[in-house]
């Protein structure tokens, strides 16, 4: 195997244990939203987006002969339930977790293009074409968590103004 295919699998490896530890954290975060029916619609259709996009990743394992790594799949969800335990201590969980949304979609879009480079080296045109259908959903995402930081922003301000409301989720 040539050192681009190495770093190549590598890569893809991480980004299967990315999606897994989105997943979880995406699951997490829709669990406990539940007064900003929007961001947690948004997030809801984004936690299919995840599961096609792992699925997608795992037919392209199988179209090389390679498996995800189990050790960093495990890895990832630990990750991923350690960041939806320290959020939800935060009185301003609805805000740090979009925040946070949007700081991971900026790691998977950057991880996408670096494998859309990658499979191109190694030849894969078909992971390439796979991952930038991913790219554009990841994309997508972030932009839609970009425009509707200041709207959850003001809705979390006057709820926490509010003595009756309860702005944390």
């Amino acid at each position: 195997m040539t050192e681009v295919m190495k770093n190549y699998i590598h890569w893809l490896r991480d980004a299967h244990a990315m999606e897994q530890q989105a997943e979880q954290m995406l699951k997490a975060q829709a669990a406990r939203i539940k007064h900003y029916p929007e961001l947690e619609a948004r997030i809801t259709q984004h936690i299919g987006e995840t599961q096609g996009q792992r699925e997608l990743l795992e037919t392209c394992f199988e179209r090389l002969g390679e498996k995800p790594s189990v050790v960093k799949d495990v890895m990832g969800r630990l990750a991923a339930f350690g960041q939806a335990v320290g959020g939800s201590v935060a009185s301003d969980e609805v805000v740090k977790g979009a925040m946070a949304g949007y700081v991971f979609e900026t790691l998977e879009i950057a991880t996408y293009t670096t494998l859309i480079a990658a499979a191109e080296a190694a030849g894969d045109t078909e992971t390439a074409r796979v991952c930038r259908g991913i790219l554009k959903q990841e994309e997508e995402m972030a932009q839609w968590l970009l425009e509707h930081l200041p709207s959850v922003t003001t809705q979390f301000l006057a709820r926490d103004a509010d003595p009756d409301a309860v702005a944390k989720r």
